[in-house]
């Protein structure tokens, strides 16, 4: 258009080839554009510079997409809807909401673009009662009727441990998209609430439903999380043979997942070598796990090897088989791995737990005493562990994996991170609600029996998201059911 045809580039020309760069994530060349915009004297054209931000948003440069928004002489609606966007698309939630209240203080109510954004950022934020304040600008704003700000919300509520409250947003819509199902599906998914999960696909099928791949992943993932070993079989047999729909490495990465949990590791394991497909990571993850819990040193082994030669790079497979020994009490070879780690400079993300109170997040780490209330709340997780024991609960030392003595063990594990916040939670949040603690890993099992003891004792429900799946203990109870 410029050197052949001599045509003047104008806003339109210069909006559509930054949206093409952007789409394309080349960096440099929508660099170039910047330039071209200022050379054009284009930079006071509002609509060009609101690309420019989405652009340098999605390329993870804030800071440039930062200046952009302030040297604007006068920023609109798309403006302040690109970088609330841009602070949740990084990272950095709390920006966000920080630009959503100045955009409120200059006068302009949110729409559907600012809600979805805020309510992406408040999933990273954890905090329910911004949640719950976000869920009344909805209303305010008048976009309780808008099918993708519900669909957003009941996904946001079920993760933040509030699936009550996800089909009660549900149950407000009045015409239910595929994603809106989807989204509730999955929701009962990770809350192990497979039983209904299976329910609530058989009425959706009734009422008009046709299920694609991602529901049946979610599906499938309800039946792993809740033992449905004979459900899950059914499900996947008909996916291909009834629905038509293709059966891809997450079905099988689930089924893989359900057969090992309920300890039919060699049946996983068998379904592995008959794919179709060629096995990823996730696939032979489920299978690592299984063998971990179900002590399958062998095939833990062979799934170990080929995780390791699919991802090098990632620690958690050779923790996993280093604790696949240790459990086997092959004490050389857990070693071995561990020095191999050391070799490849690997390091594993430490294991946290935190827990929302007074309108902030308490994180806290394995043997924490830097929150202020420490002294308080190890005094706490004493006497805490003291009562249980006195109704009967025994520490369950095999998941600590060192080659130290009983005792030892038990010191070790009593200050696991979600012990420390289960504690704190005691001391300061209202009985009357909910007690949830978010995971980073995967819960251990004494752990869990700390969770049910607890529970019975203090008579209060507590509710723990771990790596894979939400815990709702309750009188002594788990809605695992003692599986996950």
């Amino acid at each position: 258009m410029r050197s052949e045809m001599a045509l003047e580039l104008n806003e339109l020309t210069m909006i559509s080839i930054i949206s093409a760069c952007t789409s394309s994530k080349a960096r440099d060349e929508g660099c170039y554009l910047h330039c071209c915009v200022m050379k054009l004297g284009m930079e006071l054209e509002v609509k060009v510079v609101n690309a420019l931000i989405n652009m340098y948003g999605k390329f993870g440069s804030v800071d440039s997409a930062f200046k952009l928004f302030w040297a604007m002489p006068e920023q609109s609606m798309v403006s302040w809807n690109s970088m609330v966007a841009v602070w949740t698309q990084n990272g950095i939630p709390n920006e966000a909401v920080n630009y959503f209240n100045m955009m409120r203080v200059n006068g302009l109510f949110p729409d559907e673009a600012t809600m979805v954004s805020l309510l992406q950022a408040c999933e990273n934020l954890h905090w329910g009662r911004l949640v719950e304040a976000m869920h009344g600008v909805v209303f305010t704003c008048g976009l309780d009727e808008n099918i993708t700000i519900a669909t957003t919300l009941l996904n946001l509520y079920s993760k933040l441990g509030k699936l009550s409250v996800s089909h009660k947003v549900f149950a407000e819509i009045s015409k239910p998209d595929k994603v809106a199902l989807t989204a509730m599906l999955a929701g009962y998914a990770v809350h192990g609430r497979g039983k209904e999960a299976i329910e609530f696909f058989e009425r959706s099928i009734r009422e008009g439903l046709e299920p694609d791949h991602v529901t049946f992943t979610h599906l499938l993932s309800a039946c792993s999380h809740s033992g449905l070993v004979r459900e899950g079989k059914y499900y996947f047999q008909i996916m291909s043979e009834v629905y038509k729909v293709q059966t891809q490495l997450d079905h099988y990465s689930c089924m893989v997942d359900l057969l090992g949990r309920s300890g039919l590791v060699n049946d996983a394991h068998q379904l592995i070598k008959n794919m179709p497909l060629e096995p990823n990571c996730e696939v032979w993850g489920a299978l690592l796990g299984a063998c971990r819990v179900h002590r399958n040193t062998s095939i833990g082994k062979e799934a170990a090897e080929n995780l390791i030669a699919l991802n090098p790079s990632d620690p958690r497979n050779y923790i996993m088989l280093s604790n696949i020994y240790s459990a086997a009490g092959l004490w050389s070879d857990a070693s071995k791995v561990r020095a191999l780690m050391k070799t490849k400079v690997l390091t594993r993300n430490p294991g946290y737990s935190f827990i929302e109170h007074g309108n902030k997040i308490h994180r806290f780490l394995v043997d924490d005493y830097s929150h202020p209330d420490s002294d308080k709340i190890h005094k706490k997780l004493e006497e805490t562990m003291r009562r249980i024991q006195e109704v009967g609960f025994v520490s369950e030392t095999e998941s600590i994996l060192h080659d130290v003595d009983v005792e030892v063990k038990k010191d070790m594990i009593n200050k696991h991170s979600e012990k420390i916040a289960l504690a704190y939670g005691l001391l300061v949040c209202n009985a009357d609600k909910p007690l949830v603690i978010i995971k980073n890993l995967r819960i251990c099992r004494d752990c869990h029996n700390t969770a049910k003891f607890v529970s019975l004792i203090e008579r209060r429900t507590i509710i723990i998201r771990d790596s894979k799946r939400f815990h709702h203990f309750s009188e002594g109870l788990c809605s695992c059911g003692d599986y996950w």
